[in-house]
């Protein structure tokens, strides 16, 4: 048995604060289904700011931190621009989501703390 347990963030390109609660609960309903689809478990998921997302996962050893964050950044970037298509305008060219993320691999330890802290994300849209 594995508890590798991770803490990532990432960002709306140029932190354009589009992540208003309707696209936020589709947002959320995505990880959760790409998690399912992919093996890991996502324990807790919040939009901060409108602008960032903050994700705390549990993931086999076979599964890579960087095929995670591909898989949740690529899908929902995708499938976000398929459902709100007017986010576009507000991102010129490209992509949804800036393309670098924070990533922190969490022991049990530091699990409550880090647990507070994203559920106490700012949530002014």
């Amino acid at each position: 048995m594995c508890n590798i347990n991770y803490h990532m963030v990432w960002s709306v390109k140029y932190r354009r604060k589009i992540l208003k609660p309707e696209i936020e609960e589709y947002l959320q309903e995505l990880v959760q289904q790409i998690a399912e689809d992919k093996g890991f478990t996502v324990h807790l998921f919040e939009c901060g700011e409108g602008d960032h997302v903050h994700c705390f996962v549990s993931a086999p050893p076979k599964l890579s931190i960087t095929a995670i964050v591909k898989y949740l950044k690529g899908i929902t970037g995708r499938k976000l621009f398929e459902r709100f298509p007017e986010i576009k305008n507000q991102l010129w060219k490209g992509g949804l989501w800036n393309h670098s993320y924070y990533v922190e691999t969490i022991g049990s330890v530091s699990e409550e703390n880090i647990r507070r802290y994203i559920e106490h994300q700012s949530k002014s849209y």
